[in-house]
This record gives structure tokens, sequence and C-alpha cells, in this order.
């Protein structure tokens, strides 16, 4: 009995030290993100923190003896919304030639479907509902990375937004332009969950002559560092809450 209370308190003490560390490779792979877009990061330094950030999420999961299936379709990001209000014809506003991770705010091209809600007087408040607009997590994953400052003087395209990683299907979702983020580092989510509310922030969604929109795009590791995927299908066939 009392080598089962010594064994019991040494994985407990193991599981809470763990926790810890796991909290630090979150913040340390969040500041990096940071750096990317601020320019300078060279790729094996982008290989390595990828690798160290999917590694410590798989040590999480098998510690916690969670098994996380793959659901069969996504969520559709925007709360009460669906395909319909992905802007451009057929999706056809997303285009990723010459668009490099590593360009940080600089890159070209828009990997990335804009989805519009209704707000013509644009205060980030639906006209129909008279309320904000959750954005939703598509699948389970982990938030990555996330920035919940932003000043409309600021040059960061982004504004506010969120890095979800999921493991199950090995794909990175980008959400931007929010208003307000109720994520952080660290944080597992579930499909469904609500991350964010829709907002105008960042340099060109700030702008007069920017509908209010949400900016989501889909990448996967390829040679180590992401590279975006349309994710126009999985977006029709997507669930709406």
């Amino acid at each position: 009995m009392r080598k089962t209370l010594l064994l019991f308190s040494f994985l407990l003490a193991s599981t809470c030290a763990f926790a810890q560390s796991d909290t630090s490779v979150f913040t340390k792979f969040n500041n990096f993100n940071n750096s990317v877009l601020n320019g300078g990061v060279k790729k094996a330094d982008a290989q390595s923190q990828f690798k160290s950030i999917i590694g410590t999420i798989w040590s999480i999961e098998v510690v916690s003896n969670k098994a996380y299936l793959p659901h069969a379709q996504w969520v559709f990001p925007l709360k009460g919304y669906k395909s319909s209000a992905i802007g451009g014809t057929h999706g056809n506003g997303y285009f990723d030639k010459g668009y490099k991770f590593l360009d940080g705010n600089k890159h070209g091209a828009h990997p990335a479907h804009d989805i519009f809600i209704t707000d013509r007087n644009q205060d980030c408040i639906d006209d129909k509902t008279q309320k904000p607009v959750d954005v939703l997590a598509v699948d389970d994953g982990w938030v990555i990375a996330c920035n919940s400052q932003w000043e409309n003087t600021s040059n960061m395209r982004g504004g506010k937004f969120i890095w979800i990683y999921h493991p199950t299907t090995k794909v990175f979702t980008y959400y931007a332009h929010n208003n307000q983020i109720f994520v952080k580092p660290g944080y597992h989510v579930n499909q469904g969950d609500k991350i964010a509310e829709v907002g105008r922030t960042g340099y060109n969604a700030y702008k007069k002559r920017s509908p209010t929109h949400l900016h989501f795009s889909a990448f996967k590791l390829v040679d180590g560092v992401p590279v975006p995927f349309n994710p126009y299908q999985q977006l029709l066939k997507a669930k709406t809450l």
C-alpha cells in the first residue's frame, strides 16, 4: 500500500511538472510566431519550433490518455452562417501563389477565404441578431498562438488572430480580424467551441472599404513549415451551428 501511494505521488508530481513545462512550450511558440511576423526567422528555426510544439501536444494527449477521433465534417467557423457567406464566386477569393509563411506580415497572395457577416454600419454587430458573431473552432484542436492586442495604428494585417493545430488531421487553421479573443496558447478546444467574435482588426480589415469579415485559412506542414491548402470543399460541407 505504501509503495502504491509513493508511486501515485511520483506520477502526480511528474504530471504536474509536465503540465508546467507545457505552458512554457506554448508561450515560447507564441513568441516565435510573433518573431515570424516581424521577419528574420530562419527555416531551420521554424522547423524546430513546429516539431517541438507538435511533439508536446502528442505527449500531453498520451499522458492524459485521451483519444480524439477525427470528425466526418467541420463546423462552419461563424455561428449562424453558412458557406454562402464566403466571399467571391465559388471560392475564387482564395489564391496562394507566392505565399511563404516565413515572409510573415509581408507575405504575398491571399491563401484564405473571407467570410462576411451582415454589418452595414461596421460596428461588428450582426444587423439581424443585434449581437456579435461568434467565431467557432472548426474541429478539435490546440491553440498554439494568438494575438489579443491590436492598435489601429499598427500595420499588422491579421489584427487579433488565432492559430489552432488539429492533431487528428495534422491541419492548422488560422482565424484573423477578430474583435475579441477568448482563448490562449495551450488551450484545448472542442469542435464548435467559441474562440472569438468577428471584428475589424488588422491593417486592411480596419479600413472603411472592407466589409466586416473573418479571414480563414488552413495549412499543412511541408518540409517542416506551414503550406496553405484550399479548404473550400470542407467549408461547403461544414455543419452550421
